[in-house]
């Protein structure tokens, strides 16, 4: 999130925006990253069990990924229209689950909304929070087609660090001392 961690607000839905898959783009990304027949082949497709073309999972994902970081890069303008200062995101630790509920086909609008569930401070990276995020994707008629539990680092906004930890930074700075704690460690 581009909002600092004391700011997130748990079940705040944060929506994305949406999508409208055609077939050409489920093809061309099916032979570029996932060809399988029923990504790529519509003749073919039309006698697999699902009936017919559909997109990559993977396409779906990626393009809810895309929505994200542009909707929070929105989100980081919007506060700075405001005269705000926004939040500082950090890298993703892993993704703890992902489902795929139903397929996406040519002329599916899906829509990302992401949720934030639950967040807490870091144990291990001292001005650092964790979010523990739902991102959820529906088509045209309301069926979820795709959600996965993501987590994620947001800075704390007001964090000092402790003087220890600061005088052990500054030590390992000093060429002999850095290298004797670095051993130790």
């Amino acid at each position: 999130m581009t909002r600092w961690f004391e700011d997130i607000v748990i079940d705040e839905p944060f929506p994305l925006g949406s999508h409208t898959f055609s077939a050409e783009e489920i093809i061309r990304f099916g032979r570029a990253y996932d060809p399988q027949y029923f990504h790529t082949d519509p003749d073919l497709a039309k006698h697999s069990h699902f009936g017919g073309l559909i997109a990559s999972g993977w396409h779906t994902v990626s393009v809810g990924h895309r929505k994200m970081v542009d909707a929070l890069f929105a989100e980081e303008e919007r506060l700075r229209g405001l005269g705000q200062e926004p939040g500082v995101s950090g890298p993703s630790p892993g993704v703890n689950s992902m489902d795929f509920k139903a397929p996406v086909r040519p002329g599916d609008t899906v829509t990302y909304q992401l949720v934030v569930t639950d967040k807490r401070r870091s144990n291990s990276i001292p001005g650092w929070g964790l979010l523990f995020n739902r991102l959820t994707a529906t088509n045209q008629h309301g069926d979820l087609v795709y959600e996965a539990d993501l987590v994620g680092f947001s800075k704390l906004r007001d964090y000092r660090m402790p003087w220890r930890l600061t005088l052990l930074l500054a030590l390992t700075r000093v060429p002999v001392l850095g290298k004797l704690i670095r051993r130790g460690s």
